[in-house]
């Protein structure tokens, strides 16, 4: 239980900053922008490299993965199902499923693993699952539904390697599965410059709270409550499922990957809407949302399972 309240209470205020920085109006007009780019385009490549290179790649090939890409797969279809049949929009459903399964993995899941699972390893499966697969994937149809039809068929072709999430996130698998060290000279800057990119986007989802409305009004209601509902119950009763009735995965290991599961989104997924200047609002909410719902879960299944 400690290990959940120590990381809210440090993404908690993180983002209160960021809503007094907002209020004030110590950034300018262009506070929240700036550093939404600063985030998508320089600091989050950066973090996404310097991660996966050094990471061990032999956790993809665990149970544990396929128990977090089954489960975040089938919550992310419902989201799209029912996103297609409302006519919500291509740029809009990607938002709405990546909030039902895209779980906060690093700047909470990584003191919940270690407060909770006691072992921040644990956390890596879904953190390179999220990062090697389901964000180049998300980001290539965010390029493409915000006007990649009218660019030539080998540009949208190459929207995958021209987007800096993407190349962080590729280009860190691949020095990790050729096993090279990269010098201390080049590692050590993008780490510090990587450093930034969670500050950054959890300041920038603050300053985007000053002056918002409440959530779970409006437009987006229906597909917050759908994401919120999918994220914080549905995946983690997937994950369960899938864990103890197909993997047979009992005590330690079930505990994990329930645990993994019921994280809230992402607050980066809030950057990525921002960038493409779609679903801000749905992000907003459902990051927002989740986060709040997910703390009596977490706890429930920490004193169910534990």
């Amino acid at each position: 239980m400690q290990g959940v309240l120590t990381g809210f209470a440090v993404i908690a205020v993180v983002i209160a900053v960021g809503y007094v920085l907002g209020v004030r109006g110590h950034l300018g007009r262009q506070g929240r922008e700036v550093l939404t780019k600063l985030a998508f385009h320089v600091a989050s490549p950066a973090l996404l490299f310097t991660t996966l290179a050094t990471a061990d790649l032999s956790v993809v090939f665990s149970s544990r993965l396929l128990v977090t890409a089954l489960s975040t797969a089938a919550v992310a279809g419902v989201f799209v199902a029912v996103g297609v049949t409302r006519r919500w929009g291509a740029g809009r459903t990607t938002i709405g499923a990546l909030c039902s399964g895209y779980v906060n993995s690093g700047n909470l899941g990584i003191p919940i693993a270690v407060y909770v699972l006691g072992d921040a390893s644990l956390v890596a499966p879904v953190l390179l699952f999220q990062l090697v697969l389901v964000t180049p994937v998300a980001v290539t149809i965010l390029d493409l539904s915000g006007g990649g039809g009218k660019a030539p068929l080998w540009r949208r072709l190459l929207t995958p390697v021209r987007n800096p999430i993407a190349v962080g996130s590729l280009a860190g698998v691949a020095v990790a599965a050729s096993g090279l060290r990269v010098p201390a000279p080049v590692m050590d800057p993008l780490t510090l410059i990587g450093n930034m990119s969670v500050p950054a986007v959890l300041l920038a989802f603050g300053i985007g709270l000053c002056g918002s409305t409440m959530p779970l009004r409006g437009v987006e209601r229906r597909p917050v409550l759908l994401a919120v509902a999918l994220k914080t119950v549905g995946q983690p009763a997937v994950a369960w499922a899938l864990a103890s009735g197909v993997f047979g995965l009992r005590g330690a290991q079930l505990l994990d990957v329930v645990v993994t599961s019921a994280l809230p989104a992402a607050q980066n997924l809030y950057t990525y809407a921002s960038t493409y200047g779609v679903g801000e609002r749905l992000a907003r909410d459902a990051i927002l949302v989740s986060t709040v719902v997910s703390v009596p879960v977490l706890v429930g299944v920490a004193a169910v399972l534990g």
